[in-house]
């Protein structure tokens, strides 16, 4: 039996057991939520939650951002962030390029995340071409296949500026023509006109594809795209400030959360001094204020930069895999959202 296929044995029993993404719809939360809330601790904190969450969905004019932080999407949790927004219960993303790319893109192209069962050695795992998320396996082969599909749509678009948002709905309209999974939220977005933004999109697979998009059009003296981190800031202020009332759920921290808070306070500078904080404000992590601000200020002293109002707010101190289902299948069975309407910001840039 030759190296090789030893190897390619190996990596196919680490690789044999791929993650079951959530699916909100079939079990209903309501009561575990009631219960929750007549307890204490972070029990009572994720009620309080999930109510401020339906109060969002309840008032006919809040629009919604869902904020991803963090590789739940890859844990469990794609299905569900999915079913968000197929179900109207969310009006706009903003989310780290990994979620968004290595993720949920990589899964709408028909690649799978694994159960790391075992963990050997990760210098095992890298001779592999497995890469590893905590308890999680991507197979970086795949993964290539992600980098190298973001280089051709990079190579099909006018070499101009584009935002995230503007990259990620070509994205979107790739799946929708070529894609293998159904429930991506890239694909939905496209088609429910759902603008989705990545601060810092380069910092994914996407950032690969898009290096060597540049690098050979420059060999070739030709001009290729480029992406406008500046006109991501305008755009999602342009939708904060024609949406007035607005409400956060938040998955995480870092980037995402700081960048769709700032809308408040780009709003004010570009003259809207009658813009609204937002309302609402939900935030799931496990960061800790003792941590020298990595990722862990608290939404009260967000409300000290004008960025979020105090009274609808609360923090959820749980690792969000294990809450979020919980806290997205009572909204879901409450059905509030079956009498939203649908904003579709995204076509706000058409």
């Amino acid at each position: 039996m030759t190296d090789a296929t030893v190897n390619d044995t190996r990596k196919a029993e680490l690789l044999s057991t791929t993650v079951e993404h959530v699916d909100i719809t079939t079990f209903d939360a309501r009561p575990i939520i009631d219960s929750m809330a007549k307890m204490s601790f972070t029990s009572r904190d994720l009620a309080r939650a999930t109510s401020i969450y339906n109060q969002m969905l309840a008032d006919k004019d809040c629009s919604i951002f869902l904020v991803i932080a963090g590789s739940t999407s890859a844990g469990g949790c794609m299905d569900l962030y999915a079913e968000l927004l197929r179900s109207n219960m969310i009006d706009g993303v903003v989310a780290t390029g990994a979620s968004i790319v290595d993720m949920d893109f990589f899964e709408g192209l028909g690649h799978k995340h694994y159960q790391a069962l075992e963990i050997p050695d990760d210098n095992v795992l890298r001779s592999l071409y497995i890469d590893r998320i905590y308890d999680t396996y991507i197979d970086e082969e795949q993964l290539q296949d992600c980098d190298n599909t973001i280089f051709a749509i990079a190579e099909g678009l006018e070499p101009k500026p584009y935002s995230s948002r503007a990259f990620i709905r070509e994205m979107g309209r790739y799946l929708s023509e070529h894609g293998k999974k159904e429930n991506s939220l890239v694909k939905l977005a496209f088609e429910h006109d759902v603008p989705i933004f990545c601060p810092a999109f380069v910092d994914s697979s996407a950032g690969f594809g898009l290096v060597k998009h540049q690098v050979e059009r420059a060999k070739a003296g030709k001009p290729y795209m480029v992406l406008d981190a500046i006109a991501d800031f305008r755009e999602l202020t342009d939708i904060k400030i024609k949406a007035g009332t607005t409400g956060l759920l938040m998955i995480g921290g870092g980037v995402p959360k700081n960048f769709i808070q700032d809308t408040v306070v780009c709003a004010e500078i570009l003259g809207h001094e009658d813009v609204e904080m937002h309302k609402y404000a939900v935030q799931i992590t496990v960061a800790d204020v003792r941590d020298g601000a990595c990722s862990s200020s608290t939404l009260k002293e967000a409300a000290s930069w004008g960025k979020v109002d105090t009274a609808l707010e609360q923090m959820v101190y749980a690792e969000a895999g294990s809450v979020m289902p919980l806290l997205a299948s009572d909204a879901y069975h409450r059905g509030h959202w079956k009498n939203r309407v649908k904003r579709a910001w995204g076509t706000l840039f058409d």
